[in-house]
């Protein structure tokens, strides 16, 4: 439990000093960082029941989008404040380093082995992303277009152009 609880503190540190990092701004830190730590906090979740890294990152991602547009719609501001350092717990960056470290001492099956695991979080994360995105898109009611105007005006002959009359001599 204690160690849960210093991730979900560093998951929420994370996020702030990335929020920080990106100028986003002080009335907006708290809850962009909050973001961060509930998306570790799915994560940790996920990966204790079903033992999924794949499926934890996907749900966390799905969770890190879903928070990030609520927030930005009771905000009125983009859902990019709040999606990036909600996401920013879920980048595989250790598994990437460890990749790259044991690729360069020559110990490629165990780089295989990181790589793998950075490939399927980095997966997932795009997934989630991807996922709510087009949801969004297809249950979001779309905005009728500016119909054109009836008529130009009175007397105005609405199936000729003003070229066609510059050239009619009218």
């Amino acid at each position: 439990m204690r160690q849960t609880l210093i991730q979900l503190a560093s998951a929420f540190f994370g996020a702030f000093g990335f929020s920080l990092l990106f100028g986003i701004r002080r009335r907006h830190l708290a809850l962009a960082s909050l973001g961060g730590m509930l998306t570790w906090g799915i994560y940790l979740a996920v990966q204790s029941v079903w033992n999924s890294l794949f499926l934890a990152a996907l749900i966390a991602s799905v969770s890190a989008v879903g928070y990030a547009s609520m927030l930005a719609r009771a905000r009125k501001c983009p859902s990019t404040l709040f999606v990036v350092p909600a996401i920013i717990p879920l980048v595989p960056g250790s598994s990437l380093y460890y990749a790259m470290e044991r690729a360069v001492d020559g110990q490629f099956s165990e780089a295989a082995v990181f790589g793998h695991q950075t490939l399927i979080c980095a997966l997932a994360i795009a997934a989630g992303i991807s996922f709510v995105t087009v949801w969004r898109e297809l249950h979001t009611p779309s905005t009728p277009a500016a119909q054109p105007p009836e008529s130009a005006g009175p007397g105005a002959d609405s199936n000729t152009s003003q070229e066609e009359e510059h050239e009619q001599g009218t």
